[in-house]
């Protein structure tokens, strides 16, 4: 019903504004759908931690969960997103990637990554969650007035800025096939 009375009113516009109508919509879901091509949205969708390698500064960040003992455990979205239920996680998930969206596409993204005041609520909720066996053998006076990661700041190195992480940290890079540069200047 809806649908024919959104037909019959597009039919009686003229010519002239239906065609440039079309254009508008067509121009627009275009434009949607190389955005979301483009910056590999539908990735994001997913809690896979290579993910979070589509922005170049998050490259120190994977390196070091890959190697530390998290891996084994845990994805960035165990850590990073509330667990409280479904709706939480993806709405705080989807605001946060819209922050990260206008950062990046701005160029706006700072040399050393903190945690914004939103994340570290989720985060310091979600090492008691995790460890909760391991808090319970401890006596801690008030698990809000201290962070966890103030004692335990290897979680992801000690970074001072994107390219102060040691060499060993950063991931290889496939083969580009190349192989002369590597031999120097002479062409096999």
């Amino acid at each position: 019903m809806m649908w024919q009375s959104v037909r019959n009113h597009f039919n009686a516009l003229p010519k002239g504004l239906q065609i440039v109508m079309c254009l508008s919509v067509g121009t627009a879901i275009g434009m949607f759908l190389f955005v979301v091509r483009i910056s590999n949205a539908v990735s994001y969708m997913s809690d896979a931690p290579e993910t979070c390698m589509n922005c170049h500064v998050m490259t120190d960040a994977y390196a070091t969960w890959r190697r530390g003992s998290h891996a084994r455990v845990a994805v960035c979205m165990d850590c990073h997103v509330p667990h409280n239920n479904v709706v939480g996680k993806y709405a705080f998930k989807a605001m946060d990637g819209v922050k990260h969206s206008v950062v990046y596409t701005a160029r706006q993204e700072p040399q050393v990554l903190t945690l914004s005041s939103m994340a570290r609520p989720v985060i310091q909720s979600n090492c008691i969650r995790c460890h909760k066996d391991q808090l319970a053998m401890i006596r801690l006076a008030d698990t809000s007035e201290q962070t966890c990661w103030r004692c335990h700041q290897n979680i992801h190195g000690q970074v001072h800025s994107l390219s102060a992480s040691p060499e060993v940290l950063r991931p290889g890079l496939p083969d580009a096939g190349l192989k002369w540069m590597k031999k120097g200047d002479s062409h096999e």
